[in-house]
């Protein structure tokens, strides 16, 4: 399920924060507004393995 709220792309390169909005459009700065939420969980991740390692060693 994709979330309605929207961020704009170019927010690293033109905005010192995330800038968030309901349109398809930056209100700010006029650049494409991407969806926000972050990708839904997979049992079949094909990464998923290297993750888990990177997370175990992090917490070694």
């Amino acid at each position: 399920m994709k979330s309605d709220i929207r961020v704009c792309a170019a927010w690293k390169s033109e905005h010192d924060r995330p800038v968030y909005t309901l349109g398809d459009t930056c209100p700010e700065c006029g650049h494409e507004a991407v969806n926000s939420a972050p990708a839904p969980f997979s049992p079949e991740d094909s990464y998923g393995e290297y993750r888990r390692s990177l997370k175990r060693r992090r917490r070694e």
